[in-house]
């Protein structure tokens, strides 16, 4: 019985789900919508400007730059590392990071990281925040545009947090979230192209702010979609996320879901850490050069194991492999950090061969 088969069963049982009559009875969040709309609007004229060839070279180059580290100040740091403690960082490394997510914008890490190991723990159920089985439009966007449901909030309150609320580095962010959020992610955007080579202000506001924080988030969003909904399951058939190669080209390797969720604590995210993961590539660098280490991955047999087991037969080994293809480690109960249910045992730096 995998972990989310566990959760599943126990948010079954919980006193806490409502009648079936009143349970999906929404409220809107009127003042997120109408920022949603103006974000929208302004990544649309940001849009027309870069298309119309009024925006310097120089600021195009600026915001691609800005746009990446903050794509990789998620997937890199509150996704692999501080989310799923898949890795860790040196300060130096951490205060980077930290940079690129504040600039995301998409909450702080605390915040990101709690809903996220929430999703993990409740996958596509109704204590999951974006509930893949509530539609398209709702795990994709209106999951931030609506009030949350009683029971995502209550299943919220019981999600460890005791290690986030022990780095310095990610207290220190959620305490001034707001400030670091108009420097990092606005004023120095916006200011620097003016600064530097003279662009105008409404280039860099609706290019290098509105415009590409717009597409980073739907970049982001699309995990929550795309990949919950439209692809294959060669590790484990009985769970929504699935394999994209769209969105894994689009979010530096975050599309190879149907694996993540089956081996969420893997630093890769995916088997092939090359294969449209350049996430993966830049935290092998790093621990190369000494700023990563404690890099944790599934080994070949557990991947192979589960392929075997779970799998719905679209892995290209799938046919090939033997009938006593074993694990030497059972990943079918063990939750996102890699933890044995029930007995704790860690499954620590274990790393792969694999692409």
């Amino acid at each position: 019985m995998t972990a989310e088969n566990v959760n599943q069963m126990e948010l079954e049982n919980s006193e806490d789900l409502e009648s079936k009559s009143s349970y999906f009875r929404t409220n809107l969040v009127w003042k997120n919508i109408l920022g949603f709309a103006i974000l929208h609007l302004g990544m649309l004229y940001g849009i027309y400007l870069v298309l119309t060839l009024q925006v310097p070279i120089a600021t195009l180059i600026w915001t691609l730059v800005i746009g990446y580290i903050s794509v990789e100040g998620v997937t890199m740091g509150s996704h692999r590392m501080w989310s799923h403690r898949a890795y860790k960082g040196t300060p130096a490394l951490k205060t980077l990071l930290l940079i690129g997510q504040t600039m995301a914008g998409q909450n702080c890490i605390w915040i990101w990281s709690r809903d996220h190991r929430q999703h993990h723990k409740f996958s596509d159920t109704d204590a999951d925040p974006h509930n893949s089985k509530r539609g398209f439009l709702f795990c994709h966007i209106g999951w931030l545009m609506m009030r949350k449901l009683p029971i995502v909030i209550t299943k919220g309150k019981t999600i460890d947090m005791s290690d986030l609320d022990a780095d310095p580095f990610v207290m220190f962010q959620k305490v001034y979230y707001k400030p670091l959020y108009f420097l990092f992610a606005f004023f120095l955007p916006i200011y620097i192209p003016v600064l530097l080579w003279g662009d105008s202000w409404r280039n860099t506001l609706f290019v290098a702010y509105f415009a590409r924080y717009m597409i980073s988030l739907h970049g982001t969003w699309c995990v929550n979609s795309i990949a919950h909904l439209y692809g294959t399951r060669p590790y484990s058939k009985d769970i929504a996320p699935v394999e994209s190669n769209f969105v894994a080209a689009i979010s530096s390797g975050e599309g190879w879901h149907n694996y993540h969720h089956t081996f969420p604590w893997d630093f890769r995210a995916g088997e092939f850490g090359k294969h449209f993961n350049i996430t993966a590539t830049y935290i092998q660098l790093l621990a190369d050069y000494g700023f990563a280490y404690d890099l944790r991955s599934a080994t070949p047999d557990m991947v192979l194991h589960r392929i075997k087991k779970k799998g719905d037969g679209t892995h290209p080994k799938s046919s090939t492999l033997k009938t006593n293809t074993v694990s030497s480690v059972d990943v079918d109960v063990t939750d996102i950090f890699g933890e044995k249910l029930g007995n704790n045992v860690n499954i620590t730096n274990v790393r792969s061969s694999l692409g």
